[in-house]
């Protein structure tokens, strides 16, 4: 295949995905008779906030909306705690098994969700955490921990030894040669390793239809109400929930890029 073609292929592509988006964003800022209008226009000619508004005025939406700010928070706060002393670990320490250990917390993410799921289920039933944004939280957490763990390794490898080294000649301890000195460094990629968790809570939709009923996050209640809500109510949906995943590709993607080479030094 030529650079011709080569450009071509990856063309069709990016217009495979992008024109879905480009669309959903129109219906989401069309009147409701818009929406259902044909042919399509490719150029918006009367922009409204009506099918926002219809959205966000309908039952439950805000509370879902609710409880899917406070999930995704939860498992921020579960993720990042857990996950960074991992990556840190897993970046600095040479240990007999590191390759086997970086193997298992990938091949984590190749279980069906299903797996978790029903199982979790049961459990919090007899815990009492069913249907409350902890249990949400705690199996999302499962989820986006193997990414945080290997982001924030990546990020750690590719701050100096030898910057943390010099602190401790200097007084400070290994601790607080972390926190004066390797944290700061590391902000950038951990808020990057953060946005990622928020995304992986707030699009997650089968656990979180699972192990709710009453307390559905946003994805789990629009699921419950697909079948019987209006065209517009579907595209004003669809783009509220695509958004944050546009803004995570854009501000992580440089990480993401560079994960495994800094990470299999």
């Amino acid at each position: 295949m030529g650079r011709v073609g080569l450009y071509a292929l990856a063309t069709f592509f990016a217009l495979w995905i992008l024109l879905p988006m480009y669309f959903i964003t129109i219906a989401a800022f069309s009147t409701p008779d818009d929406v259902f209008a044909y042919p399509k226009k490719l150029l918006p000619t009367n922009l409204s906030t009506e099918t926002l508004e219809f959205f966000f005025g309908s039952s439950g939406i805000l509370d879902a909306l609710r409880m899917s700010v406070v999930v995704a928070a939860l498992t921020l706060l579960i993720a990042l705690t857990v996950g960074t002393p991992a990556g840190y670990a897993l970046a600095r320490f040479a240990f007999r098994g590191s390759g086997s250990f970086r193997l298992v917390v990938v091949s984590t993410r190749a279980f069906p969700i299903i797996i978790l799921s029903i199982p979790l289920a049961v459990t919090y039933l007899r815990v009492g955490i069913d249907d409350t944004a902890l249990g949400v939280a705690l199996t999302h957490t499962a989820l986006a921990l193997p990414f945080v763990v290997l982001v924030t390794a990546s990020v750690f490898a590719g701050i100096s030894e030898e910057l943390e080294e010099a602190a401790m000649t200097l007084g400070c301890t290994r601790v607080s040669a972390f926190r004066r000195v390797a944290l700061p460094l590391a902000l950038p990629g951990l808020a990057a390793a953060a946005i990622f968790t928020f995304i992986i809570s707030w699009n997650e939709v089968f656990a979180a239809s699972i192990l709710t009923l009453q307390n559905r996050t946003l994805p789990a209640e629009m699921l419950a109400v697909l079948n019987q809500s209006p065209l517009h109510f579907r595209f004003a949906g669809g783009f509220f929930l695509m958004v944050p995943s546009l803004i995570v590709i854009l501000v992580i993607r440089k990480y993401l890029f560079t994960m495994w080479g800094r990470v299999s030094r």
